[in-house]
């Protein structure tokens, strides 16, 4: 990491990034912060206090969403859709007494962001937000041109991911959120009936098929901060471990002979990801793909299993990338403006990412002469209504028919209004 003017500036790792921690805020002493930590599961959920001084951070309230610290001693967090203050002790860190409601339906943040839809000022100024405005999302089909060619199922409300097709066509699953738990939910794409996959009360996601349908891989942080899993797809039996280690990590490709299974892993600074290949035959033992200082977070196995494509930032924005597989051999840049959310087409003849405008973008792919891979100029295809913020998460699929199954926003109402109370005094909470 550098400053503006060039010089290295060193960072130094405070907490667990394989915990999911996030939203740090400085408490009035400058040393101690407060954030929040997703963590594997509810049991190790909640608001922490760490410390720049290094030790272990202690968890101060087990919560669903980050909490903000209010003058002279207390915290604020949203619980159930109640903002609701508790006591907060500054010198030893721990709250105590029961939790004071302050105000009734409020936005909790959800899952997948957890932050707080409240803050708070040093000079008595108390906002929040209203519950409602949440997002609706289905499963569309659209043609090249853009045009929308039917819906699956109901609209989705909260969270809801991703958007991976079975090799036939004919299933798709996704990430889903109920109850606050993350799980891989399967979608018959003919009727649109939902059913859920994995039913672990820790969080799986990220699924990706086996070529012949047969099974789904998936991440689940059951045993840790995200571990490899299997299952066949008729859900006739449990789950079944692919690969357990100690970095985080999610499958991305699953390669058409059925060989290789390309994922992220944690890298070893514990702040960017690498790219990794899993052997499902013989001794099984990974190796690295893409393995750089910087973050490479998303990759797909070309249908000939020679090339894998990929986002890096190393150029200083997440840019979509080409190389051989499994390597070695130099890489390709193909987006130039910004990209993600690869997928090659079914038959391997164009490559396609979302542009930082959220357009999907088409790459010609030939090969030459000498066996190596060419490439067309982009041709901008239409404007989606997926979101690159997801970079890690393809938000469609493409069909054997080459039509798009896409993750979209269905409706989007209007922002539910914010509440100021002015002259609020924490000290004269009852």
């Amino acid at each position: 990491m550098a400053a503006s003017g060039g010089t290295p500036v060193p960072v130094t790792r405070l907490t667990s990034v394989d915990e999911g921690d996030c939203w740090p805020q400085f408490l009035p002493d400058g040393r101690r912060f407060l954030y929040f930590r997703i963590g594997t599961s509810a049991e190790t959920r909640g608001v922490y206090v760490g410390s720049l001084d290094g030790g272990e951070p202690t968890r101060v309230l087990r919560a669903e969403t980050t909490a903000v610290y209010a003058p002279p001693g207390v915290l604020l967090h949203v619980r159930e859709g109640t903002l609701v203050a508790m006591r907060f002790d500054l010198a030893q860190g721990v709250v105590s007494g029961d939790p004071i409601p302050l105000a009734q339906g409020i936005g909790d943040g959800g899952f997948p962001l957890f932050r707080s839809v409240v803050a708070v000022s040093t000079t008595g100024v108390l906002a929040y937000r209203a519950a409602g405005g949440e997002r609706l999302r289905q499963l569309a089909w659209f043609d090249r041109a853009g045009v929308d060619r039917g819906t699956v199922g109901a609209p989705v409300q909260g969270f809801f991911i991703d958007a991976a097709l079975s090799p036939d066509g004919g299933r798709a699953a996704m990430g889903r959120v109920v109850a606050g738990n993350l799980d891989v939910w399967l979608s018959d794409v003919g009727s649109g009936t939902q059913n859920r996959f994995t039913f672990d009360p820790h969080d799986d996601g990220q699924a990706v098929w086996s070529p012949d349908g047969s099974r789904i891989a998936f991440a689940s942080r059951r045993l840790g901060p995200g571990d490899l899993f299997e299952k066949p797809a008729s859900g006739s039996s449990d789950e079944q471990p692919l690969l357990l280690t100690r970095e985080g990590k999610a499958p991305l490709s699953w390669s058409r002979d059925g060989r290789f299974l390309l994922y992220r892993a944690q890298g070893t600074d514990g702040l960017d990801r690498d790219l990794w290949a899993l052997p499902l035959t013989g001794e099984r033992k990974p190796f690295p793909v893409v393995q750089t200082p910087f973050d490479e977070a998303s990759g797909d196995i070309s249908p000939d299993g020679k090339w894998v494509a990929y986002t890096s930032d190393e150029s200083g924005r997440i840019e979509v990338y080409v190389q051989s597989f499994p390597g070695p051999g130099g890489k390709r840049q193909i987006s130039t403006t910004g990209g993600s959310q690869i997928r090659w087409r079914p038959d391997g003849r164009e490559l396609f990412y979302v542009a930082a405008d959220e357009r999907l973008i088409a790459v010609p792919i030939t090969l030459g002469a000498d066996g190596q891979l060419e490439t067309g100029a982009p041709v901008p295809l239409f404007r989606t209504r997926i979101s690159p913020y997801f970079d890690r998460h393809a938000q469609y699929s493409i069909a054997p028919d080459g039509r798009f199954l896409m993750n979209v926003v269905v409706e989007a109402p209007d922002v539910p209004p914010i509440t100021v109370v002015l002259n609020w005094d924490a000290a004269l909470m009852p």
